[in-house]
């Protein structure tokens, strides 16, 4: 139903876009520093759940309203575009506050832990448009059922989003020293997504696709 392509597209803008610094990784990473692994796995699961959110609130309505409003789709497309570019510049750009800094947090309780993570994933701009416009970019109305299409294409991101951010989590006490010590590896890190997220803006950008109907 879907192709390599698809998917490995899919794949693609998930891992720059979670590689790049965000809410949710400044979130993950600073609790676990400064509360310790479970609570920020904790907080990946309320991040997960936005995922899943955000994957079927899409796939529920967005096809239909792409088809009978096709300047919206455009709109959005470019709104993604230019989103991704404003990240892949925030990438490139000298300075910058770095993710792994060490941050005083107060410690918070398991279910706060939780909402936060959630919250944080429902109020970030970069999940909104992920799914509101660059998943939809890969679906091809001709290659069968649209919503499914956008499920599976989606259940990509979630575990590439889930497997990056739980070993960020996982590894962030022993990453923010290593990264201390070695700030050039940093500056590559920050170079390399930022020209992957700029190619990608201008691919979307540039693209003609047409908005896919259910």
């Amino acid at each position: 139903m879907i192709t390599t392509g698809a998917v490995a597209g899919v794949a693609a803008v998930a891992l720059g876009m979670v590689l790049t610094p965000g809410p949710n990784m400044i979130y993950l990473v600073s609790r676990s520093i400064t509360q310790g692994r479970r609570a920020g796995l904790v907080s990946l699961s309320g991040v997960a759940l936005g995922f899943l959110i955000y994957l079927t609130a899409a796939n529920l309505g967005l096809s239909v309203v792409f088809a009978v409003v096709p300047g919206l789709y455009l709109a959005v497309k470019l709104a993604g575009a230019g989103y991704l570019a404003w990240l892949a510049w925030k990438a490139l750009r000298p300075g910058g506050t770095a993710v792994f800094a060490r941050r005083e947090l107060p410690a918070e309780s398991s279910r706060r832990l939780f909402a936060m993570g959630l919250m944080t994933c429902l109020l970030n701009p970069k999940i909104a448009l992920m799914y509101l416009s660059l998943i939809p970019q890969f679906v091809d109305p001709e290659a069968g059922n649209v919503m499914a299409q956008g499920f599976l294409l989606g259940g990509v991101q979630v575990v590439i989003g889930v497997a990056v951010n739980g070993t960020f989590v996982l590894a962030a006490g022993a990453i923010a020293v290593i990264l201390g010590r070695r700030p050039g590896w940093l500056r590559a890190q920050r170079y390399v997504m930022g020209t992957v997220l700029g190619g990608l803006a201008a691919h979307l950008a540039l693209d003609n696709s047409r908005p896919a109907r259910a």
